[in-house]
């Protein structure tokens, strides 16, 4: 068995794992083929666990950009006909390796329940539960109306630096473990903007005099979505932006295609659990999250 960089052949092995595994997490073909394409980048890293020419086990990293202390995540998948033989290990190990090269002094991991006691004796800690969630664009409710003044677009029509400055602040409020503080702007527009899953046609703002003052945006492709972000500017909140943003996005996605939407939050965040119980989203999993020091 083999420990070694991912590489673009592996990309249809990948899907697979991950379709059978963790589909809400909504990664692609399309995606990742353009991600291994695009060479090595210092934030990120992805490995595989190869046996006999198959892939066995994924794992990938990231920084978490703008954090101070910089922190780091990692996720790791194992086929359960290959567990219990240290590749979880290794590729465990390959990971706090990546993180530590590339200045990390934390990483963060959500995990499935039945691993926190495995995860334990590396150090980690849970500090609180995130949950997934699933809906179908095409049952979403009927789009509210926008408060005057308030225009909404898709993220392709938007000026970047506009979106730029309003994830500045969400990144800084929302709840979560790491620290954010700042991000330089050509490092956000590499790693959100040209992200390769990023879904620009299908993410959505609410834009008031110039200011996005909500924002939801999307990953994955024509078939199925994910939702890593939605974010109200403080002065904004309260008005229903979050459910605007999100609802018109879920159906310009069933209008595109999509079938499936996913979507995250961490449990306690009482506001956007009740948005997307609002839009039909149904809870498809439920993970720990876990931190430990590098």
């Amino acid at each position: 068995m083999e420990i070694r960089r991912a590489e673009p052949g592996d990309v249809d092995s990948a899907i697979a794992l991950h379709d059978a595994q963790a589909p809400y997490l909504a990664l692609t073909a399309s995606s990742l083929r353009r991600e291994l394409t695009a060479g090595r980048v210092p934030d990120r890293g992805i490995f595989a666990a190869v046996e006999a020419g198959e892939v066995v086990g994924w794992a990938s990293t990231a920084l978490i950009a703008g954090s101070d202390p910089l922190d780091g995540q990692l996720g790791v998948l194992v086929r359960p006909d290959h567990r219990g033989r240290g590749i979880g290990t290794k590729l465990l190990e390959a990971t706090h390796e990546e993180l530590r090269s590339a200045g990390a002094t934390s990483a963060r991991v959500f995990a499935d329940p039945s691993t926190v006691g495995w995860a334990g004796r590396w150090g980690y800690r849970q500090t609180r539960q995130v949950y997934y969630a699933g809906a179908d664009p095409r049952k979403a409710p009927d789009i509210p109306g926008a408060p005057s003044g308030v225009h909404l677009v898709s993220l392709a029509e938007v000026d970047p630096r506009l979106l730029y400055k309003a994830d500045l602040v969400a990144q800084r409020t929302k709840p979560g473990d790491a620290r954010i503080t700042t991000r330089p702007y050509d490092d956000w527009l590499a790693g959100v903007w040209n992200s390769p899953a990023m879904m620009l046609d299908l993410g959505m703002a609410a834009v008031y005099q110039d200011q996005v003052a909500c924002f939801t945006l999307c990953h994955g492709d024509h078939t199925r979505i994910r939702s890593p972000m939605t974010g109200t500017m403080p002065e904004f909140r309260g008005r229903g932006l979050a459910k605007l943003v999100k609802c018109a996005a879920l159906h310009r996605a069933a209008d595109a295609g999509v079938q499936v939407a996913y979507t995250a939050n961490y449990d306690g965040n009482a506001p956007m659990i009740a948005v997307n119980e609002w839009l039909g989203y149904y809870r498809v999993a439920t993970h720990a999250v876990l931190i430990c020091p590098l």
